[in-house]
């Protein structure tokens, strides 16, 4: 049993009638600001997290062709 749409309606009115509605606009721009910085930061993290990822790939590699070379000349 769900809620039909004139349920919807009277809570809205209801809701309306408690907090106005310039103030409702104010709580839903503030709630999409909100949203939108939440977004952003994980996608930061997620940038963040891939850039380290690449940078330890890279770090791996030099690493690797380091330990190489001291092979070579200390085996010579």
């Amino acid at each position: 049993m769900g809620i039909s749409i004139w349920q919807l309606l009277i809570i809205l009115a209801i809701v309306l009638l408690l907090f106005g509605a310039k103030r409702l606009r104010n709580i839903g721009t503030d709630l999409g600001e909100a949203v939108k910085g939440f977004r952003s930061s994980v996608k930061d993290t997620e940038n963040d997290e891939d850039n380290a990822q690449i940078e330890k790939s890279e770090s791996d590699v030099i690493e690797g062709e380091v330990t190489k070379e001291k092979e070579k000349t200390q085996g010579k």
